[in-house]
């Protein structure tokens, strides 16, 4: 296992003061490896789950060549450019046993979606492409061609290829998919622990009443829900207070129940508070000031799980009874930490841009970068090369049925509302300028997400 230094020293141009977005990626691309462990588990339980193992196709899908349409099938062959082709039927082929009889030239069978193709045939005409006429059905010329609305053997799956591969997040596509194998069970990497908690003296939790220069928490819900949408083990550690020994113990514990510790608040050069000294104390902590709008501060790292034995930490307000699991990691020894800003909208941009693909990566999952469309910009928008920024943004399909987007407004790191309103955020690049009305910027979208 590397350390922060040894992954320093080797990612080019690294300067912890100034960090480009992709160095960052980059740099936790190295600190972060897939946890181990599998499990097998039914269908119904695997949606959001990381194939473990690649999924191999007990059989071929389809089994048989089949009918893609409703119609009369046919031998191909006997098609002629320009000239209409007459057929006498002779039976009917329906879905779900074969047909076994006969077919010579000049008749054909008629045949419904999904049912087995007769011998010696390969083509179907559709139903409403004939004219009919007692049991003699009329093709119109040049309305198909030889092999048309036939599927193949195997066309989807074949027996004995790879249906899923591991690495693979498991959607509702990929459920489907396994169970049309026949396949009941699926292996997959064990559910990944992640331990969150808020820092700091002004913070309030739900409950409790307003005192001035204090903040209700805002960030442990959010955390919640993008934790809970990645389908991630979830360990919620409340507020702790700004105390050495409170923070120990929370650090402590957190690293001994899971495999990824996110925090928020304490990691600003200059706070009052002793997070960042905690941080160093326990693990092996780079803190970052990130080239970005909103999110510059970041502490990234391992915390070792040693010192105190597992157990509620005195600090913790946690959410609700139950909340906390009571199995200890022993896996690796520690946890990957992700230190946050303590601004909301920094928060969210942050875990998006950097924490979600690490996460999945410890999941196992093979697709960790998030997907960005192209949109036109309705709007100027102002921006410093130097930096890459991400604007809360509404995507809308425009007049001309391509997608625009526009900014949310007041872009402040703290205006939570704004991530409410918007369904993306708008990436400006690291070296990108100013942006003018019709220029294309790239999105990242929210849906299926946040």
């Amino acid at each position: 296992m590397k350390t922060i230094a040894q992954i320093a020293a080797e990612l080019q141009g690294y300067d912890p003061q100034a960090l480009h977005a992709d160095q960052v990626n980059a740099f936790l691309h190295q600190l972060v490896q897939p946890v181990a462990g599998t499990e097998e588990v039914g269908i119904f339980e695997a949606l959001g789950r990381v194939l473990a193992q690649d999924v191999i196709s007990p059989i071929s899908v389809p089994p048989h060549d089949n009918s893609a349409m409703d119609g009369y099938a046919f031998a191909g062959s006997q098609l002629v450019p320009g000239q209409p082709l007459t057929l006498r039927s002779v039976g009917t082929a329906l879905a779900g046993k074969a047909w076994t009889g006969t077919v010579n030239a000049g008749e054909c069978v008629k045949i419904m979606t999904g049912a087995i193709m007769p011998a010696g045939l390969d083509t179907v005409v559709p139903q409403e492409f004939t004219t009919a006429q007692g049991d003699q059905i009329t093709i119109a010329a040049d309305v198909l061609r030889l092999g048309d609305n036939r599927r193949f053997k195997g066309e989807d799956l074949m027996e004995g290829g790879v249906a899923l591969a591991r690495g693979e997040l498991l959607t509702p596509a990929a459920l489907g998919l396994v169970a049309s194998l026949g396949l009941k069970t699926v292996t997959v990497s064990r559910r990944l622990r992640v331990a969150y908690f808020s820092t700091g003296d002004e913070i309030l939790s739900l409950g409790e009443p307003p005192r001035e220069g204090a903040v209700y928490d805002s960030n442990r819900y959010t955390v919640f829900g993008l934790l809970t949408r990645l389908g991630v083990e979830v360990i919620d550690m409340g507020v702790v207070r700004d105390d050495p020994a409170l923070l120990e113990a929370a650090f402590t514990e957190a690293a001994q129940r899971a495999d990824a510790i996110i925090t928020s608040g304490g990691v600003s050069v200059g706070e009052a508070d002793h997070t960042r000294a905690m941080m160093k104390k326990l693990g092996d902590v780079a803190f970052w000031r990130i080239a970005m709008r909103p999110g510059r501060p970041m502490a990234v790292g391992r915390i070792a799980a040693t010192g105190l034995q597992a157990k509620t930490a005195p600090s913790a307000q946690p959410a609700s009874a139950g909340s906390y699991q009571n199995d200890i990691n022993t896996s690796t020894g520690g946890a990957v930490l992700f230190g946050l800003p303590g601004n909301p909208v920094a928060v969210m941009v942050t875990f998006l841009a950097y924490v979600r693909p690490a996460l999945l990566r410890m999941m196992g999952s093979t697709r960790t970068a998030p997907p960005l469309l192209r949109a036109t910009s309705t709007e100027a928008i102002r921006k410093k090369p130097g930096r890459t920024e991400y604007q809360r943004g509404t995507v809308t399909t425009g007049p001309d049925g391509n997608l625009q987007v526009r900014t949310t407004g007041n872009q402040g790191s703290g205006v939570l509302s704004s991530m409410v309103q918007a369904n993306g955020l708008i990436v400006l690049h690291h070296h990108q300028g100013n942006v003018a009305v019709g220029d294309a910027v790239d999105v990242m979208v929210f849906d299926g997400v946040i």
